[in-house]
């Protein structure tokens, strides 16, 4: 299916691995010129290098820790030209209540929740200005399928999933779009580092995440492809009438009772 998305110009946030750099590749695939943002400088530089090497696109980097407002506002004007931005940086850890204190909760959110929400401001209004654009959350399952464990993220989570709606329900009179994806387990490090932390509360050893990673629908966290090319279909014009809707991408756990 050709996406229409040749000569778009789009940001990736957390482009460096994971779900960023699967996003990169797919819009790359589809024709886009991309902006490529993460804190790690040398693997944007080799995904940068890569892409133009296999697709013909312009690629540039960015080496950014959005948490730092003067570097997030020095991204925003050097990408104000986009057409799509992919928020997707992110590392809110695992933990609960107990275990998750004051300074590490307000760290995790000056990235995946004021990042997204900082980003998204400056962006939109630049797209606002030229009446058009597409603003794609990553967000993540656990804003709706709450787990006391992972606390900081299914509360970051849920308020991204306000943040969306809330923001997607009215954008189109500008004539932007603003969705959201939910993934569930996807197949990245993160994950790992998460399962492991699980393992161990649950378990009662690390290294048996992989017991845990095993009861997954289909017994597999996605891959992060799959997570990438939703981005890519609600980024094109093949998705020009959705706004303010988040898709799950979990394998039916949201569905699923209990």
């Amino acid at each position: 299916m050709d996406l229409h998305l040749t000569g778009k110009r789009a940001l990736v946030t957390g482009a460096s691995k994971g779900i960023g750099a699967a996003a990169a590749e797919v819009l790359a695939e589809e024709g886009c010129n991309l902006r490529l943002a993460a804190r790690d400088a040398a693997g944007l530089e080799g995904l940068a290098r890569r892409l133009r090497r296999a697709h013909g696109v312009e690629v540039s980097v960015h080496p950014t820790d959005l948490r730092d407002r003067a570097a997030l506002a020095a991204l925003a004007q050097a990408a104000a030209d986009v057409d799509i931005l992919i928020n997707n940086a992110g590392d809110i850890p695992g933990g609960n209540l107990e275990t998750v204190d004051e300074a590490t909760w307000r760290h995790a959110w000056e990235l995946k929740v004021f990042g997204y929400i900082n980003l998204t401001r400056a962006i939109y209004a630049a797209m606002k200005a030229r009446g058009h654009g597409v603003i794609v959350n990553d967000i993540g399952a656990a804003g709706e399928r709450f787990d006391a464990n992972y606390i900081a993220g299914s509360a970051g989570n849920a308020a991204l999933m306000a943040f969306t709606r809330a923001l997607g329900g009215a954008s189109l009179k500008d004539g932007i779009r603003v969705v959201g994806i939910n993934p569930g387990p996807v197949e990245t490090d993160r994950i790992v580092s998460l399962m492991k932390t699980r393992a161990s509360a649950v378990l009662g050893d690390e290294a048996r995440y992989r017991d845990l990673m095993a009861r997954f629908p289909g017994g597999r966290a996605a891959s992060p492809r799959e997570i990438a090319d939703m981005m890519a279909f609600l980024a094109s014009d093949r998705s020009a009438y959705t706004s303010g809707v988040i898709i799950t991408i979990d394998g039916g756990l949201c569905a699923s009772a209990g």
